[in-house]
């Protein structure tokens, strides 16, 4: 039979943080996160009102049944749920998800859950260096198994961990950023990405038990790397980038194994982690589906993977890609390349794959019209479902969905007000509050369009 486009019941959403929506950062009886400690940058905001989604959430998700969304993917805030971490759980803030979660079944969205985005509670990065000890990963398991026992009856996509192979090359998502004196800053970098590993497929393990018919993914932040020349030695270190940072984590969620390269380049440097009584065991939980988050591919020159950390290396090797237009904040934008992965990762790991995250971010004000012109928004989106369509039209991909990220503007990661993602113009700045009030972007009118048609009217 032809395949003329995307299935039936194909997703069209998107994705945000807590605390990059929620707000109410001290209101009913969240504890302490981690991002309401660490200093901002002076010129940014801070994380106390976002876009204050916990009082306008009602609003907020009438503004996605409107743009056609089916899909939503929220992540929880762990100190909201459970203040310490570790403690006594907190009902008020379990109550809040259930609110959520039915509002979005009520309006026909589908919700996923995202147990961990970058948000450690506060008391267990102070007192037990994040993911670094092994408390923190069984905190982690009750506290997911926590959520899945109360939510697992309406929610049937879950993701353990945002981005999760970012744990391989920064510290400071896993709130571990205290290096035992005399060790290897990159041994210990594995150690805790390997403990992360060890939360998810608890996790993983958790929800089979818990809800046998929910779905679990794991998820990792893809960008593909190009060679700069046709010079083998230049093709070979941007396979091994591919392979180190987009799909090792891929073939652990995938096989329930670290995979022979990975052993064998982190074995050589003195880098393995250690494993613990059971973990291989444990590590056998694998996923239903791979799912990650695309913006950019990167171009590399000619380096070597020798002793240096590896995401030193990648820093150094990365050139501008001379074919490619880049965002401000020089993120070079190439739909291609999402075909590119997207077909690479279907057909590497053997299991559908699911677009978690998609978008790019413009500085933007409302005009004297009070509207935003955002063609450049369209012209990305157009040109990233059309590639994406045919991968799944010519390359075979299963693919479950197309989902944004912040489809309703949210500060950046860095807590960047101005760097802009949605389809809707929250109004407020670094520091003026404002009125926050919502409106419509050009690109509201035309997403609305390409959900509702299932990607046929672009």
């Amino acid at each position: 039979m032809e395949n003329k486009g995307f299935k039936d019941n194909f997703y069209w959403g998107g994705s945000v943080s807590s605390f990059q929506t929620e707000g109410a950062w001290d209101e009913g009886g969240k504890g302490l996160s981690v991002y309401d400690v660490r200093p901002m940058k002076p010129e940014f905001s801070d994380w106390k009102v976002a876009i204050d989604f916990y009082h306008r959430h009602k609003e907020d998700i009438q503004l996605l049944k409107e743009m056609g969304c089916n899909f939503y993917r929220i992540s929880i805030a762990w100190a909201r749920v459970i203040p310490n971490g570790d403690d006594i759980p907190n009902e008020e803030g379990l109550a809040f998800y259930d609110m959520i979660i039915d509002e979005l079944i009520e309006a026909g969205i589908e919700p996923m859950i995202c147990l961990y985005h970058f948000d450690t509670p506060n008391h267990l990065a102070k007192d037990y260096n994040g993911f670094a000890s092994r408390h923190t990963v069984d905190a982690f398991e009750k506290y997911s198994r926590l959520v899945m026992i109360r939510y697992g009856d309406r929610v049937k996509h879950w993701m353990t961990f945002n981005e999760q192979n970012l744990h391989s090359m920064m510290l400071k998502v896993s709130n571990a950023e205290v290096i035992p004196e005399g060790m290897d800053a990159t041994k210990f970098l594995y150690q805790v990405n390997h403990n992360i590993f060890i939360a998810h497929c608890k996790a993983t393990k958790a929800l089979r038990e818990v809800a046998p018919d929910a779905l679990m993914c794991g998820m990792n932040a893809v960008t593909i790397y190009y060679a700069e020349t046709a010079e083998p030695k230049n093709a070979m270190f941007a396979r091994l980038a591919n392979d180190y940072f987009n799909h090792f984590h891929c073939d652990v969620f995938a096989t329930g194994k670290y995979p022979s390269y990975m052993i064998n380049y982190l074995t050589n440097r003195g880098w393995m982690p250690e494993f613990e009584e059971g973990d291989a065991e444990i590590l056998k939980n694998t996923v239903d589906y791979i799912a990650f988050s695309y913006y950019r591919s990167s171009v590399l020159k000619t380096e070597e993977f020798d002793q240096r950390p590896p995401v030193d290396i990648l820093n150094s090797a990365t050139v501008q890609n001379k074919y490619c237009d880049a965002t401000e904040w020089n993120w070079e934008i190439d739909s291609i390349g999402f075909r590119h992965i997207t077909t690479d990762l279907y057909h590497r790991h053997k299991l559908p794959v699911f677009v978690l995250e998609n978008g790019m971010g413009h500085r933007e004000e409302l005009d004297s019209q009070g509207n935003v012109n955002d063609d450049y928004r369209i012209k990305y989106h157009k040109e990233h479902i059309q590639e994406l369509k045919k991968s799944v039209v010519e390359d075979g991909v299963d693919c479950l969905g197309y989902i944004t990220w912040g489809p309703i503007d949210i500060p950046s990661s860095q807590c960047e007000i101005a760097k802009r993602y949605g389809f809707v113009f929250v109004d407020r700045t670094e520091k003026d509050l404002k009125e926050l009030k919502r409106s419509k972007k050009k690109s509201f009118g035309w997403i609305k369009k390409a959900f509702e048609s299932n990607g046929e009217d672009l």
